[in-house]
């Protein structure tokens, strides 16, 4: 044992005098080594900066080195840890977690970085700037007949030769080991001051030894020692006495008083941190949020958790908060102080009223980017919305206005979401839009609008107004809009002679229109010379007019006509007159055709035809092949439940088909 004290002070003496060298080459201001849990815990504590659900993922990765050396950690960190050693030529075991700031998170609690712990005997990890390496400790050799390994001990000792029985002491850290490191080099200076002290006073220690097979316990005092023993025990001790003192001067002599605060500062937010573990800190997060609430990184959630007021949290790291299906009715002036970083903020499907908000509930959120409150008791804009705002949704109140004034700080809004409300051309201010100057997305849906809403932004790319009354589009309804992309406008009262001719002819960008379930009798003329994709879906159409795609460029290529009343003589072949070349989609099902439209073997680029649920008796191959013997571009055909005679059908019915498994024939109604 004396052989094995004496082999592992000189160790030791070299490897505090590699620190040494390190700290004092003024890259590292403090030194410090983190020791963590035994483990991830199964019910991570609310404390934790950082709460993932899933499991760590382990992937097998080369090292680039056999040995991490300390000159790979990230020296601004200020933390010095143990190498990891691995034999040469072999793989390390790494498992890579996302971290922030370098710090590491493991089954849900945070290490920062360069913190060492060991998840499981004999491995030791490190945290190093995000990423956790794992790796077995590697034992020295020992030059000794026989050895053993002391309980809490990866590594083998040399046993005594007049010793039978290893000792059975209380289980230590061994100096070798990062937990060892930690006792020896920070929790020994009590003790050593109390040796001190004792030698002053001449007092003497006493030492016991059990060993097998000898009698009762007989103390031995130092008095007794021979010389050579006595010394050989005072120098094992008084070298780690001696390397401490050296290194707490040096690292005195380097530090600032500046330093020393922010260390200070550090080391009690660590303990308090170590303190809480494994149990919740409710100093951190408040009080204790319900067992429904998720928490991860940088994200709490809490659906459907029964809450009645936006809990008190203080984290000024969480950048998103779901309070969804909750019963919370009001949120008072204070309910944000504690998370000032916000981004994201959900607090739909409550109770929230407008005299339950404070004018000043939302001034400590200055960074918030996206604010749902859909499905509450609104009837007024929220006062005092962060100016950094992208994405409001207030859909599903009860608004009953927009104020002049309600959106004048929404600057940045991008995406704004008020369907189903009481909104109508009478509440809404013609100026109430105007200050959303980067407004892209506006949906109005489910409202009262019997008009096209007025002042729109000339920002604005889509506009959803379906489910309201309105009934017709005026001349100066688009005038402002020259970016509009989109107009959804289905399930409104819209006749065609009630759309002006020059309503959106002249737009060079709009590409989509849908009015369906509408009121028209006919395919709307006048129509954006840019249209691409029109939804006519449930009108009372009865006629396609000729020419009426003849004016776009560069030619519609869906069009959806389901669900209306057109007939055989509804459709002439300059019904698709300029749309022959670019028609890509049509959708004739559920109308009165009883034969397959002519003009269709002309559309060179048509890959889907829906001609099902007709009247269609007879296939006329002409009608899809032409009378050449080109092939047709159609991929998919629909002809099921017509009146088409079962002799009549056949898979290779239209031989200009090259996929003859798109063609759908069945089955057919019955007269």
């Amino acid at each position: 044992m004396k052989l094995a004290r004496g082999l592992s002070c000189f160790l030791i003496i070299g490897l505090c005098a590699d620190l040494v060298q390190k700290v004092t080459s003024g890259t590292v201001r403090r030194l410090k080594l983190k020791v963590g849990s035994r483990g991830p815990s199964k019910s991570p504590p609310l404390h934790a900066r950082s709460h993932r659900q899933a499991e760590p993922t382990r992937t097998a990765l080369a090292a680039p080195n056999p040995r991490l050396l300390l000159e790979d950690i990230d020296d601004s960190t200020g933390y010095v840890v143990v190498p990891l050693v691995s034999s040469p030529g072999e793989e390390s075991s790494y498992s890579v977690l996302p971290g922030k700031k370098g710090r590491c998170i493991i089954g849900g609690i945070t290490m920062y970085n360069a913190a060492v712990w060991s998840p499981e005997p004999c491995v030791t990890c490190l945290c190093s700037n995000g990423r956790v390496v794992c790796d077995e400790v590697t034992c020295p050799p020992r030059q000794c007949p026989q050895t053993f390994t002391p309980q809490g001990e990866c590594c083998p000792v040399c046993l005594d030769a007049d010793q039978s029985k290893p000792p059975d002491p209380q289980p230590k850290a061994s100096p070798q080991t990062p937990a060892g490191m930690h006792q020896l080099l920070s929790g020994k200076e009590q003790e050593s001051e109390e040796e001190d002290s004792a030698e002053k006073d001449g007092e003497k220690g006493q030492r016991k030894k059990t060993k097998e097979g000898r009698g009762p316990q007989t103390p031995h005092s130092e008095e007794g020692m021979p010389e050579h023993d006595r010394r050989q025990s005072y120098e094992t001790e008084d070298c780690w006495i001696t390397e401490r003192r050296t290194i707490q001067q040096k690292l005195e002599g380097g530090l600032s008083q500046e330093s020393e605060e922010e260390e200070e500062e550090e080391e009690e937010e660590e303990e308090e941190e170590d303190d809480c573990f494994p149990l919740p800190c409710p100093n951190v997060w408040g009080p204790p949020l319900p067992s429904a609430c998720s928490i991860s990184d940088d994200k709490i959630s809490c659906i459907n958790a029964k809450l009645t007021q936006i809990p008190n949290i203080t984290d000024p790291e969480l950048t998103s908060l779901e309070l969804i299906g909750n019963s919370i009715s009001y949120i008072s002036e204070e309910a944000f102080h504690g998370i000032p970083n916000l981004e994201r903020l959900d607090l739909r499907k409550n109770t929230i009223t407008s005299s339950g908000i404070s004018p000043k509930a939302f001034k400590p959120l200055k960074k918030l980017t996206h604010l749902y409150l859909d499905g509450n008791k609104l009837v007024h804009f929220p006062p005092g919305l962060p100016s950094r705002l992208q994405e409001l949704k207030i859909s599903d109140n009860a608004l009953q206005s927009i104020d002049e004034d309600s959106l004048a700080e929404l600057q940045r809004l991008v995406v704004l979401e008020l369907e189903g409300n009481q909104l109508s051309e009478s509440n809404v201010s013609p100026l109430a839009f105007a200050p959303l100057k980067s407004l892209s997305f506006l949906r109005l849906g489910k409202n009262q609008f019997r008009i096209i809403p007025q002042g729109l932004p000339a920002s604005i790319e889509e506009l959803y107004l379906e489910n309201n009354q309105i009934e017709e589009i005026k001349e100066t309804s688009f005038n402002h809009t020259r970016n509009l992309n989109v107009i959804v406008l289905h399930h409104n009262k819209i006749e065609e002679n009630r759309i002006d001719p020059l309503a959106w002819i002249h737009h060079e960008n709009l590409e989509s229109i849908d009015l369906s379930y509408n009121k028209l009798y006919h395919v709307p003329s006048y129509l954006p010379k840019s249209l691409l994709h029109l939804v006519l879906v449930g009108n009372q159409i009865e006629r396609i007019p000729g020419y009426v795609f003849g004016h776009m460029r560069p030619g519609l290529e869906y069009l959806y006509l389901s669900f209306n009343r057109l007939k055989d003589g509804s459709l002439h072949p300059v019904s698709f007159y300029g749309a022959y070349h670019s028609l890509r989609e049509i959708f004739l099902d559920y109308n009165e055709l009883k034969s397959i439209p002519c003009g269709i073997s002309r559309m060179t680029s048509l890959r889907l035809l829906r001609l099902n649920n007709n009247k269609i008796r007879r296939l006329h191959q002409e009608r899809i092949c032409g009378a050449g013997d080109r092939d047709s571009p159609l991929e998919h055909l629909h002809l099921e439940n017509n009146y088409i005679s079962p002799r009549a059908i056949s898979p290779y019915v239209f031989p200009c088909l090259q996929f003859h498994e798109g063609i759908i024939l069945q089955p057919q109604k019955v007269k």
